[in-house]
């Protein structure tokens, strides 16, 4: 070997390199890749497992118990850091790989960062079908990691060692690039990953990606200052790209100085203080009555960082005003182009002070000021009733459980959900006080994101109290990486919500004609119906299984009393309850296009495309 290259296996030249990659913003400097998490198998454990003991004291690793979990792990990680470092996630090949699928689609639809290293087959084809490998009869360089072709973002297999060089700078330059980011994706034969080469000694130095903070173009400014100017009835809805431009405090100087309120997406929530007297909650089908109201007659609706998919929009139908417009703001020109916009190709934070700055001493009317806060009172009066409690002896609803929490939590805790009843009811009610306290990944609502995201975040943010709100049909998707929580001493706080069954997707059916069919766990009969009595599940047994210390609450007193302590608790706790069914939560305050059987012979679906149709009628096409 010369002075000036090392002799390393594939596997080991990679580890090496990825624990040199670091990210600087704002003159803030982090890892990019700052650990891997693994499940070994045959497939990597020979290959990346042997170099990840090789350089320990360089990349931290973390044992995951489900493939798909450890990308939710990886994403709740690189989230809560505002997609300034990430973290990678190796398997072995064929099922190992394909579990990765779920989680990178979820990645890449909510452009946050991870990198994927699944084992591949044998690149010489020497040992050829080998286990688990799929054998295409027409194309013979097919696997199954192809599979993460369209949910990647960057995808390449390294069939001969000297390929890695260039892939791996492609791949760090995707992960750190915020208008590219999402799942990027080595494939590494198993063969290559063992295979030595003589590396060149620069492909080991310290590297550092610049994450941009673009500026718009002096055309498209001037364009959306005179947008602003003109417009009577602005609104702002605000996305996840605050938050990740760490735009917050940027937003909240644009709306003291214009007086034009905000409205926030999913991932947008937090993005001003609940209590700051311009933040309106949620918007879109999910939305406050009060944001919906006013999205109803805007003449301008201001895009910061969303990629207004359909709850934000209902379909197609909640922006009415004849001459209503749209200008977006957004670091890709592919969201800021969405509803035929003017668009503002940037970075949130200095597209918002720009914007400020040239707008200097514009504001909307004191009438339009009076009008918005009103109907913020009128909200917070429908949070407090949903969230009080006059009977602490009683089985809490739904919504009193995210009362009791609310009480319960500090204003930097993090609380953490995806799929169910539970977005509709947070996304219209939580009360956020910081900006990542509100952590909801509904880009792509995948039943069992919470649990491993909340490890995630802990490796984030260590010391800060994280809630996973889990419903039991959640629950059962994905409770394995309690284990992992156990092993790696992270106080993981679970709220387990037991209604015995599918809340959300029974009233979706009920509301489309499927009469809930499906839909509940209850005992089936010999005739195939399912008779009413519960299954006997003890789900708060199964999570004490996994280690985890378990609170079991059954009345509103109870349950306030298991948050406080599970709190204060230095261990993986689980508080455990059983909720009254009936729906306490205030109605979707706009409409959601799930199509409706045309023809139908039974009542309940013939009722339901009647609804459906007379909706439907007010889409529109921003044009």
């Amino acid at each position: 070997m010369s002075a000036r290259t090392r002799r390393l296996t594939t596997a080991q030249a990679l580890v090496r390199f990825l624990s040199a990659q670091y990210t600087e913003r704002d003159g803030v400097r982090r890892r990019l890749i700052a650990g891997t998490w693994g499940i070994f198998g045959h497939g990597n454990v020979a290959g990346v497992g042997q170099a990840l003991v090789e350089y320990a004291d360089v990349m931290p690793f973390h044992q995951g118990r489900n493939e798909q979990s450890m990308v939710h792990a990886a994403v709740g990680y690189a989230r809560q850091l505002n997609r300034l470092s990430a973290q990678a996630v190796t398997t072995s090949i064929g099922p190992g790989a394909t579990n990765l699928v779920t989680g990178a689609a979820l990645a890449t639809i909510n452009r946050l960062p991870v990198l994927l290293l699944p084992g591949d087959y044998f690149a010489s084809h020497s040992a050829d079908p080998l286990l688990q490998q799929l054998e295409h009869p027409v194309e013979a360089d097919v696997s199954v990691n192809d599979t993460l072709r369209p949910v990647s973002r960057y995808f390449d297999r390294i069939t001969r060692p000297e390929a890695l060089i260039p892939s791996a700078l492609q791949a760090m330059r995707v992960l750190s690039d915020p208008a590219e980011t999402g799942a990027v994706t080595l494939a590494l034969p198993q063969d290559v990953q063992a295979e030595a080469h003589d590396w060149p000694e620069e492909f080991f130095a310290e590297r550092v990606w610049t994450v941009r903070r673009p500026a718009p173009d002096p055309v498209e400014l001037a364009a959306a200052v005179e947008a602003i100017r003109l417009a009577a009835r602005p609104l702002i809805v605000a996305g996840g790209g605050v938050h990740h431009s760490e735009a917050e405090t940027a937003l909240r100087a644009f709306v003291e100085a214009t007086g034009i309120p905000v409205a926030s997406t999913q991932a947008g929530k937090g993005a001003l203080r609940h209590d700051h007297p311009a933040d309106l909650g949620g918007i879109g089908h999910t939305g406050t009555a009060v944001s919906d109201e006013l999205a109803r007659t805007a003449d301008l609706v201001i895009g910061v960082g969303t990629r207004y998919t359909d709850f934000t929009t209902a379909s197609g139908t909640l922006f009415r005003h004849p001459d209503v417009r749209f200008l977006n703001l957004n670091i890709t020109g592919f969201d800021a182009h969405k509803l035929a916009a003017r668009t503002l190709v940037c970075d949130a934070r200095t597209g918002l002070d720009l914007l400020r700055e040239a707008l200097a001493g514009h504001r909307v009317s004191e009438e339009y000021v009076a009008e918005y806060r009103a109907g913020k009172e009128r909200w917070d009066e429908v949070v407090a009733a949903a969230y009080r409690a006059d009977d602490d002896s009683a089985v809490p609803t739904q919504t009193q459980v995210l009362g009791a929490l609310d009480a319960a939590v500090g204003d930097d805790d993090v609380v953490i959900n995806a799929a169910g009843s539970l977005p509709g009811d947070l996304h219209k009610l939580w009360r956020s006080r910081s900006p990542r306290q509100y952590h909801l990944e509904y880009g792509y609502s995948c039943m069992g994101y919470e649990i491993p995201a909340g490890i995630g975040v802990q490796q984030a943010a260590p010391g800060t109290p994280v809630w996973a709100l889990v419903g039991d049909g959640t629950y059962l998707m994905m409770p394995t990486e309690i284990v992992t929580a156990v092993q790696e001493g992270l106080p993981l706080n679970v709220v387990l919500v037991q209604n015995h069954g599918y809340a959300s997707i029974g009233g979706l059916s009920e509301e489309t004609g499927g009469e809930r069919f499906g839909t509940a766990y209850r005992f089936r009969a010999a005739d195939g119906t399912f008779t009413g009595a519960p299954l006997p599940v003890d789900l708060a047994a199964n999570a004490a299984s996994l280690g985890m210390e378990v609170l079991r609450a059954k009345t509103v007193r109870e349950l306030r009393e298991a948050l406080a302590a599970a709190r204060a608790s230095d261990r993986p706790t689980c508080v455990y309850v059983e909720t009254d069914p009936a729906p306490t939560a205030p109605p979707a305050e706009a409409w959601w296009d799930v199509p409706v059987a045309e023809t139908a012979s039974r009542e309940a679906a013939v009722e339901a495309r009647e609804r459906y149709d007379r909706q439907v009628a007010a889409r529109r096409r921003h044009l």
